[in-house]
């Protein structure tokens, strides 16, 4: 009985934590205005972002979105999930900074770059530290979509 009674509380404790992820879109992330701050550390105006509330409702929450992945490292180093690929992506001017998500992966993934990626992972908002980007995703895992 008292098994029976453990293996119902382990079931309905991992059913729960199965929901308690979100799926986001790229959408979502728009929800985000952009206004010029002096750095002074650059000596450059950067473009600071002011995050919506429907973003601000996510933060320190486990969420996950489907995306591009890309090594901008080139040495597995340095990850993102992007809207758009490589070609297209922030970094060559097609697109905005609500278009890319930092990944800090738990173990370093095996992906190539430009593979459809769902990654998942503790969503951090970056209102001010210029060296990363606006959105970060922590302990965060993947998974190979294509």
């Amino acid at each position: 009985m008292r098994n029976s009674i453990i293996l119902i509380l382990f079931v309905t404790f991992s059913c729960s934590l199965a929901y308690a992820q979100e799926q986001l879109t790229w959408e979502d992330f728009a929800d985000v205005s952009f206004e010029p701050v002096y750095n002074k550390k650059y000596d450059v105006h950067f473009l600071m972002p002011k995050f919506g509330e429907k973003i601000q409702s996510h933060r320190g929450k486990q969420v996950s979105i489907i995306g591009y992945f890309l090594d901008i490292s080139g040495s597995g180093e340095i990850f993102l999930v992007s809207q758009n690929p490589m070609a297209s992506c922030f970094f060559c001017g097609a697109a905005g900074p609500e278009t890319i998500i930092e990944v800090a992966f738990k173990e370093k993934p095996s992906f190539k770059t430009d593979q459809i990626v769902t990654v998942s992972g503790i969503l951090e908002l970056n209102a001010n530290n210029v060296d990363h980007c606006n959105y970060i995703l922590k302990e965060a895992s993947g998974e190979l979509v294509n």
